[in-house]
């Protein structure tokens, strides 16, 4: 059924509450921070401003939580190691329905809503795309009124603060909290004391039952904050209840009085460092062992603090599956399987059977990989010092599991060896088959994903439980990333369709015969350009450079990896560059080439890539016989707040993972929800993207994943194509020589010769491909009305990757949740 316009907009519930706003604003200037307009900086303004929000977030969300309780609604926890959340104020603004008012508000007070949201830090809970599905969804749940939380970690640092120095990614702490978060409400009174260490004696109940008791372990605690989570309209604020870590004693009196003070305060350090960095670098043991230790603080507070409600709310814990359900966002929460196990057995003396039921029951698994170094695995040794107990029901739960396994394989042994828990060869226990075991449902994030997942990843898996597994292709919230992010095109549609496109995303079909209206298309291209102004001058402010809103914004924004293939993007832009100075070949539009993305800190390979981008942009943009035609930037600090300036701005999609290593992508959704095309492979949602804005609309090139494990199978060998493509000769041989790093001779000759010898994404085998299917971009690009129907096509036909749709699909068939509105 085509979607029908809706011309009013939803009623928000704050509608006419400017005076109340003021009331708020000048009671928090004052009283709040002790400060009046003449005497506030900028950051306290805008801390004013976030407070007075968060009256009316705190209010909803009393009246949320009253409403979910008088309808005794079942309830998700969404468990995810991080949540790429951005900056609050002006999403809270928008779904409450208080942009404008708040606008007002300052004007009277001669202030600029515009420069007191610059004033807020991007919240450092989060990395990539994983953080950024976890926020979508939390962003969906309370916009479709469905009683969803997140559960995370209160990162004093998050990932890192990336700089860039004379071309290298250089990392400094990212101390987003340093004058704390206005929108955080802390929980005190709800706090966790979480074990570790310790040992495991074995004994006899009275009854003369097996009995382990987790003895000597030392305790950490969990004390939690609600960040508010908006709904659109504002009828519905649920919220993410981040952990901070502290010691469970702040020092001893003892050694402080004998004048030891630092071993006085040690425990409460070491217990701080869990929530101090997401991610620390696992590079060494003791990374590792904190690694280790903060999956095991998430889920030990999240599960404690789960079963705490149910307990409140006067239900026995028989009730969990019917009133709770938890998502495991990959294999990081995978511990909940043995955390809820332990907590069930040992705390609440149920037996293993029952206990086992209501786990799996309650429990289910999301993968986001196929690539073996992120299925992590924990050693047997690491696990048995920091997680004794956990240890001990592991190997109960893999006893039980392998039973199975044999009786439905008796002698099939290579079978049973890969679907054990524990890896005996290797010492370690498999996360993500311990996730798999203990969940009632594993799903896949893209329709190729999920395939791959069930015929290759966890085929075993499959043959033994189908009925367990699904897909459930991922999503982004347009209330960010169109609503909020692209103010220029949400007007014009809204102009054009009516608002109802905010809550069903469907609607944006009813653009696409618009794609044949010389007018819409004429103000259609006009706001791409105001966006392109507007990034220009993001990246002469980060990076220095001065860029052409006339040449074609070609982008790769994400995180830095090999499968992701920034390489093949950058032997691209160097083929291009030798067209133009060494062999004077015609160019058909001028290029902007933009990258921008951090790598982890113990990746080398990928921090080098980064060095590569701006050694050649010092190279090309300082070269006039190209930068009339071609220009590299690399933006810095790539996070929220600033991929919302860059998704709006951008033309050319760039989406070139190996086919087959990538499960989703979320990015490529963002792009083409902004009229951005999209060059790319056949891999993750870029193969759905294909299917919705046709194939006239989009750029696909390269080895599909059917042919990509046949070139592996026949041995590949990239040696050939050096030898017999001169395009990648030379561009290779250029690495080889200084012509890219004068001052740094030979810094990128690893780079060829491991390409030449290994190859291991297949860059080679798909450069000639992409090279043509640029030029095809850069023939449409010459027909301004032909790429910006193509454009507006893209806009109007990505409605299926609306977060709401996905979440809609999770509650009805993984969480059995629903929504829960105002009666």
């Amino acid at each position: 059924m085509a979607p029908t316009a809706t011309t009013v907009a939803p009623k928000n519930i704050f509608d006419a509450d400017t005076e109340k706003l003021e009331q708020a604003f000048e009671y928090h200037l004052q009283y709040s921070l002790a400060k009046d307009l003449s005497t506030a900086t900028s950051d306290e303004l805008f801390a004013a401003v976030a407070l007075s929000v968060r009256n009316f977030c705190i209010e909803q969300l009393n009246a949320t939580e009253q409403r979910y309780q008088q309808q005794d609604a079942k309830r998700c926890f969404y468990l995810s190691m991080e949540f790429l959340m951005g900056q609050s104020l002006e999403n809270n603004l928008r779904n409450l329905g208080l942009l404008t008012a708040c606008r007002d508000v300052l004007s009277r007070h001669g202030l600029k809503l515009e420069e007191i949201l610059h004033h807020e830090p991007d919240a450092g809970l989060g990395n990539g795309g994983l953080g950024r599905l976890a926020a979508c969804f939390l962003d969906s749940l309370a916009s479709l009124d469905m009683p969803g939380y997140g559960y995370g970690i209160n990162y004093q640092y998050g990932l890192f603060r990336q700089v860039i120095v004379e071309g290298y990614q250089r990392e400094q702490p990212d101390n987003w909290q340093i004058a704390g978060s206005p929108w955080l409400i802390e929980r005190p009174a709800e706090a966790c004391v979480i074990p570790l260490y310790g040992r495991v004696e074995h004994g006899q109940d009275r009854d003369g039952n097996f009995c382990p008791r987790w003895v000597d372990w030392q305790a950490v605690v969990g004390i939690p904050a609600d960040l508010p989570i908006v709904g659109f309209g504002g009828d519905t604020v649920n919220s993410l209840r981040l952990f901070t870590a502290a010691g469970s004693r702040e020092f001893d009196m003892g050694q402080f009085n004998q004048g030891d003070y630092m071993s006085a305060v040690r425990q409460k350090f070491e217990a701080e460092n869990i929530s101090k960095v997401l991610y620390p670098s696992d590079n060494f043991a003791q990374g590792k062992e904190l690694r280790l230790i903060q999956e095991y603080f998430l889920v030990a507070c999240s599960i404690r603090d789960i079963v705490r409600q149910l307990d409140a709310s006067g239900r026995p814990v028989t009730d969990l599956p019917s009133q709770v359900a938890i998502q495991l966002n990959d294999t990081h929460p995978a511990l909940s399987v043995a955390e809820l196990m332990r907590l069930l057995v040992d705390e609440r003396d149920m037996v293993w059977e029952d206990a086992w039921k209501l786990t799996e029951k309650t429990l289910a698994y999301t993968n986001h990989t196929l690539l073996p170094e992120a299925l992590e695995c924990w050693s047997l040794d690491l696990i048995q010092r920091v997680l004794p107990r956990h240890l001990e029901i592991i190997y109960e739960v893999n006893r039980r599991f392998m039973d199975q396994v044999r009786e439905q394989w008796p002698s099939d042994y290579a079978r049973q060896g890969r679907m054990s828990i524990v890896d005996d060869s290797a010492r370690s226990v498999r996360m993500c088959n311990l996730a798999v075991v203990g969940s009632h449902s594993v799903n896949g994030v893209s329709a190729m994903h999920s395939e791959l997942v069930k015929n290759e990843l966890l085929a075993d898996f499959h043959s033994l439980w189908p009925e367990k597994f699904n897909n459930k292709t991922n999503g982004i919230t347009p209330r960010r990333w169109l609503y909020q992010a692209n103010p220029g095109l949400s007007e014009l549609i809204t102009e054009t369709i009516g608002e109802g496109w905010i809550r069903d995303l469907d609607q944006l079909q009813m653009v696409d015969p618009f794609a044949d209206d010389a007018a819409f298309r004429e103000q259609f291209a006009k706001v791409k350009r105001r966006n392109k102004v507007e990034l220009g001058k993001l990246i002469r402010q980060t990076s220095g450079v001065v860029v052409d809103p006339d040449s074609l914004f070609d982008v790769q924004v994400k995180r830095i990896h090999e499968y992701k293939r920034q390489l093949l993007n950058i032997l691209r832009v160097i083929h291009d560059y030798f067209s133009i100075v060494d062999y004077s070949s015609p160019v058909a539009c001028p290029r902007t080439y933009i990258f921008s993305g951090k790598a982890a800190p113990g990746y080398w390979a990928a921090k080098q890539l980064i060095k590569l981008v701006n050694s050649l942009a010092a190279v090309i943009n300082r070269d006039p016989r190209a930068n009339r035609l071609m220009k590299v930037v690399f933006i810095p600090n790539y996070r929220v707040s600033v991929a919302e300036r860059i998704f709006p701005a951008s033309e050319l999609s760039e989406q070139i993972s190996t086919a087959g290593y990538e499960a989703s992508g979320t990015g490529n959704m963002k792009f083409a929800l902004n009229g951005a095309l999209t060059i790319g492979t056949l891999d993750g949602a870029n193969i759905e993207i294909r299917e919705e804005v046709g194939d006239d609309n989009i750029f696909i090139f390269g080895l599909n994943a059917d042919e990509v494990a046949q070139k592996r199978r026949e041995g590949y060998e990239p040696g050939s194509y050096y030898h017999n493509v001169p395009q990648i000769r030379r561009v290779l041989d250029a690495l080889r020589t200084s012509r890219f790093c004068p001052q740094e001779p030979g810094l990128f000759g690893w780079i060829a010769d491991s390409l030449i010898q290994h190859d291991e994404y297949l860059l080679l085998a798909d450069f000639e491909s992409y090279v043509a299917a640029q030029e095809q971009v850069s023939q449409a690009y010459t027909n301004q009305e032909t790429w910006n129907r193509m454009a507006i096509h893209n806009t109007a036909r990505v409605g299926k990757f609306s977060s709401d749709r996905t979440i809609r699909e999770y509650a009805s068939d993984i969480w059995q949740i629903r929504s829960a509105v105002s009666r």
